[in-house]
């Protein structure tokens, strides 16, 4: 069974993983919002993707995890496959960590939001949520238009859960800073 990380959780694994890991790795996810946006949140794993992938990396991760006492799936880098799809995901990152050789990113608010919206589950919505409210306090950019073209182009929702979430992220971009 994976354990549900906290905050202090997952910081002692991003310190390890710019301590020991190598190139540039992007948090994503869950784990994201717990170390930026909403020191609450927890989640069962640590969405972290290498960058520039090399042979080796994905091991190294799983190796790191194991190394901390956690489960090799408490890591987890699939959604690269989902990242990779963003144009200009790279656009806008930002660095959380740096070791010597390593460093943790975070994708760009409007990244983030879109990874978000394709799914939008009750976690994906409250994350919008956190992550839009930190933008607003911090001032940084968010590509609303483009998040609500992502959101009018999203596959119907035949489930009214599903399509009362999409409306409420519409609505809270929809809704001017202030």
């Amino acid at each position: 069974m994976t354990p549900e990380l906290d905050r202090a959780a997952i910081e002692r694994l991003l310190d390890a993983a710019a301590a020991r890991l190598e190139g540039d790795w992007l948090l994503l996810g869950g784990a994201l919002v717990a170390v930026w946006a909403d020191a609450s949140r927890k989640t069962e794993d640590v969405d972290l993707v290498a960058i520039d992938e090399r042979p080796g990396d994905r091991l190294a991760l799983m190796e790191l995890a194991d190394a901390a006492g956690l489960p090799v799936e408490t890591v987890n880098s699939a959604a690269d496959f989902f990242l990779r799809r963003v144009p200009g995901w790279r656009e806008g990152t930002a660095v959380l960590r740096a070791g010597l050789r390593a460093r943790i990113l975070r994708p760009s608010p409007t990244v983030f939001l879109l990874l978000k919206a394709s799914r939008m589950s009750e976690d994906d919505l409250a994350d919008c949520e956190a992550v839009l409210a930190l933008a607003r306090r911090e001032g940084l950019a968010v590509d609303a238009a483009r998040l609500v073209q992502t959101l009018d182009a999203a596959a119907p929702a035949h489930d009214s859960d599903l399509a009362a979430r999409r409306a409420r992220l519409r609505g809270l971009l929809e809704t001017p800073p202030g």
